[in-house]
């Protein structure tokens, strides 16, 4: 295949959006065109004033910007964006299952199914498509039968292109990543149509860098990658626990393993768990995978990671109520972020929806601040837990857009996003309008706790 000229992205969201920005901007004489059926979301990344792009990442808004309306277009013409393109990106989510076999584990994979009989009905020309979900090993596979029976003679490639990047970070990641891993077919077609890939992405990141592998052996990196991740997410919240009780330090402790070269510090930040849209689906579909398998053992050992994760949001939530004399029924506790992390606006899997949910069935009165989650979110987020309780939910969860209208007359602040901006309070300020005892309950490790007991805070932190 001669050089790509023209990309399709099917899928708008946290990996299409960033992902076909940059590389519009690195390869302007490629057009890159992303379609999503969400009119909303499209519009949204279309709209002229740069702070209403659907995505909040550092830096995204200045990338737009460079290639929108130059070779970076949005549009919900799916079937015209797939019938121009030489390469389709398949980038749609892929949640765990809640229903049949595998519910709770299993990767649904309905929406790439989807795009793939889309793309069987719409191609006239031969097409290169490229896996940028995270998807189970073999959906390649899978893929490849629904676009081989079309009928009409065209011949398509599958590549396997995961993505590696940290919400937050994604920009960064994406400029200057740690690897590419490419995989495709061995023979000469496959070679050619990952060489059309490879010669994209070198056009910002040396070849080096550039991995490239059989299909299954891509699919399986991406799982595997993130199921060690949170491994040591939950190995050393696992510790927290144990310092807690014999008066170690989790950060002390933390630092110190973390400088043994065959360990390294990162992912060793001790806090109130894990979320996003990775680390607990791409493991229970390991899990899921291993058990298809036989694997029960591989299985279990994995399944603990998500075991121990659940069980750090539950015992948060479960030392508040205990430090609050044992009941929080018609008190106001204040939660300094949502969002699963800093620097971004995803919700999905945050700590702080298990938290409230917690504290809900306790009968507390939540208030929530984040800079950049909307209350419709955060509403819909404990709409999706139980939707059973959708009234009880509105009426017990309160969102500012004023950090110390918040916190005014809380009893008790749980911080649950590492956002910096919290470190720059007015602590005395937030100190002087709370309720006495004034509690702080820092999920992060984020605050200063000397300072903060000094103004008079009953301070508690992960791990110490």
């Amino acid at each position: 295949m001669s050089k790509i000229k023209n990309i399709c992205c099917i899928g708008a969201g946290y990996v299409g959006g960033p992902t076909m920005a940059v590389i519009a901007a690195k390869c302007p004489e490629i057009k890159v065109t992303i379609v999503d059926l969400n009119a909303a979301r499209i519009a949204a990344w279309n709209d002229e004033n740069l702070d209403n792009l659907p995505v909040y990442e550092p830096g995204l808004d200045a990338i737009v910007a460079q290639a929108r309306g130059r070779n970076l277009f949005f549009s919900t013409e799916v079937e015209k964006a797939i019938d121009e393109a030489e390469m389709i990106f398949i980038s749609v989510n892929t949640p765990t299952k809640t229903y049949g076999l595998g519910k709770g584990k299993a990767a649904d994979l309905k929406f790439i199914e989807l795009c793939a009989r889309q793309i069987a009905s719409v191609a006239k020309s031969d097409k290169i498509v490229v896996e940028k979900s995270t998807l189970p090993v073999r959906t390649a596979e899978a893929i490849r039968s629904i676009l081989d029976n079309t009928g009409n003679g065209v011949k398509f490639q599958i590549l396997s292109n995961p993505e590696f990047l940290a919400e937050g970070t994604a920009i960064d990641d994406l400029l200057h990543p740690d690897r590419v891993l490419i995989g495709g077919d061995s023979d000469e077609e496959g070679q050619e149509a990952i060489d059309a890939l490879v010669n994209i992405y070198a056009n910002w990141i040396p070849t080096e860098r550039i991995l490239t592998t059989n299909v299954w052996s891509s699919e399986l990196s991406k799982l595997t990658a993130n199921a060690f991740l949170a491994q040591r997410v939950s190995s050393i919240n696992a510790m927290s626990e144990l310092c807690e009780k014999t008066g170690a330090d989790i950060n002390e402790v933390a630092r110190a393993i973390g400088m043994d070269s065959r360990i390294g510090s990162k992912f060793l930040k001790s806090s109130v768990g894990f979320g996003g849209s990775c680390f607990q689906k791409d493991i229970l579909n390991l899990v899921y995978i291993a058990k298809s398998y036989g694997l029960d053992e591989v299985a279990d050992y994995w399944e603990q990671v998500i075991i121990m994760n659940d069980h750090q949001k539950r015992r948060f939530a479960a030392n508040i109520v205990k430090t609050l004399y044992n009941t929080v029924s018609g008190k106001k506790i204040t939660f300094l972020g949502w969002a699963f992390k800093k620097d971004t606006n995803d919700t999905r899997e945050s700590a702080a929806i298990y938290v409230a949910d917690d504290l809900l069935l306790e009968q507390a009165n939540i208030a929530v601040y984040d800079p950049k989650v909307e209350e419709t979110q955060i509403h819909a987020d404990l709409d999706y837990l139980d939707t059973r309780r959708k009234k009880e939910n509105r009426k017990g969860v309160t969102t500012f857009n004023d950090p110390y209208e918040a916190v005014k007359d809380a009893h008790a602040i749980a911080v649950l996003t590492e956002w910096d901006e919290f470190k720059g309070y007015d602590w005395q300020r937030i100190y002087d309008n709370m309720k006495k005892p004034a509690f702080v309950f820092d999920g992060r490790n984020l605050l200063d706790g000397q300072k903060l007991r000094e103004i008079g805070f009953v301070f508690q932190s992960i791990g110490k």
